[in-house]
Formats: structure tokens, C-alpha cells, sequence
């Protein structure tokens, strides 16, 4: 009897053992995928009306983005390592975005990608442009009500607001070719975000704020925190609808756009395409 509750004990342990194992252990590259599958599955069958209030929200909170790096700019003493810490303020929009579950341009380029990388049909091609479309106007219009109320409303200081005005200067100081170049790396590092959010389901906040706050120390472009900038720049009257569209918005839609789906999200998908379609 003794030997056999001892023999029963060991099973019983090693059961235990091994389930924690499991549970320590990092998800795959397949189940990663999958888990981005369906969420991007479900964002893409989304009613339109509540892809628009989520990409506007998204647009105005973006803003944040702006507010926080001038904060630290307005007010940290002008040494050689302001730079650094001011970027900790660009996050700050992020976090509030991915944290909250609005609808982001660039995140899509690769939740909606890999789901039509899996179903390659005229379907699912019309389902991603029409969230393409909508997000990214909804954004778009966001980041003007927000640059909108930062130019009219009197709500910050005039030094704050010579920040905001620096920074902005700054965004749109690119060539166009540059600023292509430049949205690239900022389009993969939102998709890696994205990639890496199954990860940390419980914290995910070090994970934005890392790699957000690389993006605006790289000085990488992003379309939708730059729009803010360049719709305020566009009601200070110190920059031109046509440069604003060709030689910002443009180029740096394109360049997000390449860096999260046709570097990210091709390499990715290439990695776990066998395993899926096996399993399939």
C-alpha cells in the first residue's frame, strides 16, 4: 500500500511538473500567429461604425505622443542628453492607444495581413482595404481634432506650445525620400509590437514603451503620431496642403506600410506558412 501512495505521489508530481513547464514556457511562432489570426480576423468583420469611433479615438489620444515629448523638452534643462529622455514622452500616446484596444493604422498592417496571407481570396482583400481605408481616414481625422485643439484651444503654456511647434518643424523637415526611408523602421517595430503582445498578455506596457520610445530616438517617421504634427503645422499656416500630402503623408504611409507588411509581416508569415498549411 505504501509503495503504491509513493508511486501515486511521483505521477501526481511529475504531472505538475510538467504542466508547469508548459506554463513557463515561451509560445511558439505558430501559436503566436494564430493568436494575431483571429484577432485580426475579428477586426477585420468589424461593423464600420465602430472602426471609426475606435480609429478616431485613436487619432486624438495619438496625440499624447506630442503633448508628452513636449513636456519634457519644455522643461528639462537643454542638455546633451534631453533628446533620450524626452522620447520617454513620445510612448505616451502609444500606450494609451495599443493599451486601449483602439484602432491603429499601423498595427494592421499585420493582424489583417496574415489572415489574408492564410486565405488569399477577393473577400478577404476587400475586408482589409475597407479597414484599411476606414482606420486610416479615421485617424487621420482624429489627429486634426487633437492638433486642432492644441493650436485654438489656450489649454497649454506658450512655452509648451513652442515645443510642440519645434518638434512639429522637426517632423516635417524630411525630404520625401527621407521620410520614406525613415517610416520603414517604424513600421516594423510596430508590428513587432504587435508580434510580441501574445507574449506579455498580463504587461504589456515595458514592451510599448521600449520599443515606441525607439522609434522616437531613431527619429523614425509614423503616420498617424506625425499627422498631428502636420495638421498643426497646416493651421499654424507654416506648411502647404501639397507638401503636407506628397512630400509627409504620402511617403510615410508608404513607408510604414512596407516596413510592416512587406518586411515584418512577409517574414513572419514565412516562418509559420508550412506549419499552417500543414495543419490546415
Amino acid at each position: 500500500m505504501g509503495s503504491t501512495s509513493n508511486e501515486r505521489q511521483n505521477t501526481d508530481g511529475e504531472e505538475a511538473a510538467e504542466h508547469s513547464v508548459e506554463d513557463a514556457s515561451r509560445l511558439s511562432a505558430r501559436l503566436i500567429y494564430e493568436v494575431i489570426r483571429r484577432d485580426g480576423h475579428d477586426e477585420m468583420t468589424r461593423p464600420v461604425q465602430s472602426l471609426v469611433f475606435s480609429g478616431l479615438a485613436a487619432g486624438i489620444l495619438i496625440s499624447f505622443s506630442v503633448i508628452g515629448e513636449a513636456i519634457f523638452r519644455t522643461y528639462i534643462p537643454p542638455v546633451t542628453w534631453r533628446f533620450l529622455i524626452e522620447n520617454v514622452g513620445y510612448t505616451f500616446g502609444f500606450l494609451l492607444v495599443i493599451m486601449g484596444r483602439m484602432q491603429l493604422f499601423t498595427e494592421n498592417t499585420i493582424t489583417t495581413v496574415l489572415p489574408l496571407m492564410a486565405h488569399p481570396c477577393r473577400r478577404n482583400v476587400l475586408l482589409v482595404l475597407r479597414l484599411w481605408t476606414v482606420v486610416l481616414t479615421a485617424n487621420t481625422v482624429g489627429a486634426f481634432v487633437a492638433a486642432g485643439f492644441l493650436y485654438y484651444s489656450g489649454a497649454f503654456q506658450p512655452q509648451m506650445m513652442e515645443s510642440v511647434h519645434a518638434l512639429s518643424e522637426h517632423a516635417m523637415s524630411f525630404a520625401p525620400l527621407v521620410a520614406f526611408a525613415k517610416a520603414m523602421p517604424a513600421g516594423v517595430l510596430v508590428a513587432a509590437i504587435v508580434w510580441m503582445l501574445p507574449t506579455t498578455p498580463r504587461n504589456p506596457f515595458f514592451v510599448i514603451l521600449t520599443f515606441t520610445w525607439l522609434i522616437a530616438a531613431g527619429d523614425f517617421t509614423h503616420i498617424v503620431a506625425g499627422s498631428v504634427e502636420m495638421a498643426y503645422l497646416i493651421m499654424t499656416g507654416d506648411l502647404g496642403l501639397v507638401y503636407a500630402a506628397f512630400g509627409f503623408f504620402v511617403p510615410v504611409l508608404l513607408g510604414n506600410v512596407a516596413g510592416g507588411t512587406a518586411v515584418f509581416t512577409m517574414i513572419t508569415w514565412a516562418q509559420v506558412k508550412n506549419e499552417v498549411e500543414t495543419s490546415g
